[in-house]
């Protein structure tokens, strides 16, 4: 591990406490570490719009990893410096998929969260982002007419139910798609050249950044990526086993501290 340069940060259950908020220790300690010159940014499932408030927050005015790596856009400007999106097909095959085991999902555009009916598990999801909800009359008939192509997918259902559908659109669609989780009641759908790992290995590599001087934080499978292409890889102590088992540190959980105690640890020597 060379000299820490950049640490990325994931949100929910990591840097974000169970009430979606950033501990003061948190900020104190990102704060002391920037001052250092070392680059902090967030890399993150939640679109860019759900992700920039905390950015700004934390007074970070430099492109954030959202949508999984699937796009890489400034917090400050809102330019998109990376980016890419689901293939009209594919899209279309993944949702008439979600259709065939009646679960609700969202389908991301222009920043913009869409349903095709609004279930309670919509309206959930669209409360912990703090977005609003796009009610179009028939999803594949709007993508269509648009002629756009979405930057996600997600179904939403308790994390069992998801498993047939996960096993279904793996053995349909197969490396075609990405497939992950960043809670275990939503299954993401991504481009199958998106994970974090690319959206951070894009902003490192414009930035003259090495892989070995990169500390990322995360608590879930999403992360695991991001584990294996960053020099220091830090698991929050509320990940799942594997999660922390494929890090170089477990840390205190997104409710103890845990961030604020690795930056502590490893870079203010505190």
């Amino acid at each position: 591990m060379g000299r820490i340069r950049l640490v990325a940060l994931d949100l929910d259950g990591t840097l974000l406490t169970d009430d979606l908020v950033i501990e003061p220790r948190a900020k104190e300690a990102i704060r002391r570490v920037r001052e250092r010159g070392i680059t902090v940014t967030l890399a993150t499932g939640r679109m860019f719009s759900s992700a920039r408030p905390y950015a700004v927050e934390l007074g970070l005015d430099l492109p954030l990893i959202v949508y999984h790596g699937a796009q890489v856009r400034h917090s400050g400007t809102g330019a998109i410096l990376f980016e890419r999106t689901i293939p009209l097909a594919l899209a279309r095959c993944l949702i008439e998929h979600i259709r065939e085991f009646g679960y609700a999902y969202n389908v991301y555009l222009d920043d913009l969260l869409y349903v095709e009916s609004i279930q309670a598990e919509n309206e959930e999801y669209a409360r912990r982002a703090g977005v609003d909800l796009h009610r179009v009359e028939d999803m594949l008939t709007f993508l269509q007419e648009e002629k756009r192509e979405p930057l996600k997918i997600v179904a939403l259902r308790d994390g069992p139910e998801l498993d047939p559908l996960e096993a279904a659109i793996r053995r349909d669609v197969g490396e075609g798609v990405y497939l992950t989780r960043s809670l275990p009641h939503y299954l993401e759908m991504l481009n199958p050249e998106v994970n974090k790992a690319r959206g951070l290995q894009a902003l490192a590599e414009r930035e003259g950044i090495r892989p070995e001087e990169i500390m990322v934080f995360g608590d879930s499978y999403n992360d695991l990526q991001m584990f294996r292409y960053a020099g220091l890889a830090v698991a929050m102590a509320n990940a799942p086993a594997e999660v922390r088992a494929a890090a170089d540190y477990v840390t205190g959980s997104n409710n103890d501290g845990g961030v604020a105690r690795a930056l502590e640890k490893f870079i203010l020597g505190g």
